[in-house]
């Protein structure tokens, strides 16, 4: 079994804890791409089997999500989960706020949450932090396409519709955007509307999956894949899926590979005129 699942993760339960339950109705390994807060919820595609070969393939896909700001607090965890360092600080008008985003579009420099996933020295960022280690993480280039205020919640929140690429920490634009208000704020609410092909409106929630009908919820590896396909002629395929490259009229790129019987087998790779199997995933 093989293909993803397009899952609504639930705000308060972690992306592991969804996928263990794909795992253990499918029978089958299974990976995330690209993890979501327990507070959040949304769009978390889920790899079930081979498929999970095509992480590296979605890092820098785009993503939206609809996020919840509030001003005037800080927290060690940049969210409302945390310890709250701050309380009673200043809040912007949606005017102030508009005046200050566009400085976040585009190619920018973002320093992750201490309380995060990187990797610091074989540890993870959130298990020093909540060992009181102290450490610094460096800044790294998120890619942010957009970033919109959509309306005032209450008097200290504040609704974003935000697009971005892949790695981008909502809960650092929120730490950020404070700072530049002269002001502080975390995340208190977040929406992960899109990733990549992946939309909420089409994602399913694991509490309505049962091992009889989540067949009906795979979608084939094939289907999320934006490549081209090819149809190689016999002898090609013979060497190509014994390891082998062959020669080819192609343009440089990634291609779907199907087999003589048409059956999808993966992805391929054409080089200066020499194509070769990249990733097996049938």
């Amino acid at each position: 079994m093989t293909g993803f699942i397009n899952i609504n993760k639930a705000a308060g339960v972690s992306s592991a804890r969804e996928v263990n339950i794909i795992k253990r109705l499918t029978g089958t390994p299974c990976g995330h791409m690209g993890t979501l807060d327990p507070m959040a919820s949304g769009v978390l595609p889920v790899a079930i089997g081979n498929a999970a070969r095509l992480f590296d393939y979605f890092l820098n896909k785009h993503k939206t999500y609809i996020a919840v700001f509030r001003f005037g607090i800080d927290s060690d965890t940049l969210d409302t989960t945390g310890n709250i360092l701050k309380e009673g600080g200043y809040i912007p008008s949606e005017e102030e706020i508009k005046s200050q985003l566009s400085r976040f579009e585009g190619e920018i420099l973002q320093i992750p949450p201490k309380y995060s996933a990187k990797n610091v020295c074989g540890k993870r960022g959130y298990e020093l932090a909540r060992a009181g280690v102290e450490f610094e993480l460096p800044p790294k280039k998120v890619n942010i396409y957009s970033i919109k205020l959509l309306k005032r919640v209450n008097c200290d929140e504040f609704e974003f519709e935000i697009k971005c690429g892949g790695g981008t920490y909502i809960r650092s634009i929120a730490r950020d955007l404070g700072a530049a208000l002269n002001t502080c704020a975390v995340m208190s609410a977040l929406i992960r509307e899109e990733s990549g092909i992946f939309n909420l409106k089409d994602a399913v929630s694991t509490e309505i999956l049962t091992a009889e009908n989540i067949k009906d919820y795979i979608i084939p590896t094939q289907d999320v894949l934006p490549y081209r396909e090819i149809y190689p002629e016999e002898s090609d395929a013979k060497r190509l899926f014994n390891g082998l490259s062959v020669k080819c009229g192609l343009p440089d790129g990634i291609y779907k590979i199907y087999t003589a019987e048409r059956e999808f087998y993966g992805l391929a790779e054409v080089n200066k005129c020499s194509l070769r199997i990249k990733t097996k995933l049938c």
